[in-house]
């Protein structure tokens, strides 16, 4: 082969070969409480927002009612979103269904999330409230024993490491990634304990270091909430897995 046909066969190659590196390092679109720059957060219509608005993953909180149903909202009071008062761990289920979240809308259950979602994107289930664990887990299984959903399709995360303990506890398989504010580091031991496969930390805090030593020990990091266009692009050069927004649509 000439000379200068195998130079420009090697520099197309070089391209080819950044290019698809490029492609797998796609940053994950995660809808923060479904969509909720555009619905009220953690509401099906803030679910389906983010479906239509192609994300590859939907994050949610949880919380274990007083009578033992899980319900996906946020707060553990529900004076911000709601025309009641309280904590939200204090009401029966029956009792949630007679209150009238912002935009009139009505608190789900996690069942019902998951209905709405049918494994079309993966799902971040956050445990708020304690005692979340066992029932987020029995549900999981039901749904992948009788859904189409597989075990892959779940990332189960929390501030509350002791929850996250022991949802590997129960389940040695799940995936499961530490949250944490400032300094995300000090989550590294307790991540490789879990053997979690993430660290999601606060974009505000996040540095350079950070996610040098986090990759390091070969775990990924979504970063949570980002929402303008320069952050964004901030955390996409800084290397970021994942991030969560309230506007996925930024981030595409």
């Amino acid at each position: 082969m000439n000379t200068k046909y195998t130079y420009i066969a090697i520099i197309l190659s070089l391209f080819l070969l950044q290019s698809c590196s490029q492609m797998n390092e796609k940053v994950l679109v995660i809808g923060h409480r479904g969509a909720m720059g555009h619905e009220t957060e953690n509401t099906l219509a803030s679910i389906q927002k983010a479906l239509d608005l192609g994300v590859d993953m939907i994050e949610i909180d949880v919380f274990k009612v007083k009578s033992g149903e899980l319900v996906v909202f946020h707060d553990s009071n529900v004076e911000r979103l709601t025309d009641g008062v309280g904590s939200i761990e204090e009401y029966t289920w029956q009792e949630l269904q007679k209150l009238n979240l912002v935009g009139n809308h009505k608190i789900p259950l996690l069942t019902d999330v998951l209905q709405t979602i049918d494994a079309k994107v993966g799902l971040n289930i956050e445990l708020k409230g304690a005692h979340t664990a066992r029932g987020v887990n029995a549900i999981i299984k039901e749904v992948i024993d009788n859904k189409s959903w597989t075990l892959d399709n779940f990332l189960i995360s929390s501030f509350n490491w002791n929850e996250l303990a022991i949802m590997r506890q129960i389940n040695n398989d799940i995936a499961i990634a530490l949250l944490t504010g400032k300094d995300p580091q000090l989550a590294i031991p307790i991540a490789l304990e879990l053997n979690a496969v993430a660290i999601n930390p606060d974009a505000g805090s996040l540095t350079a270091e950070d996610v040098k030593a986090i990759k390091a020990k070969d775990l990924k990091i979504y970063t949570y909430t980002v929402n303008e266009l320069q952050e964004i692009q901030k955390m996409k050069d800084l290397g970021v897995d994942g991030i969560f927004t309230n506007y996925p649509e930024r981030v595409y």
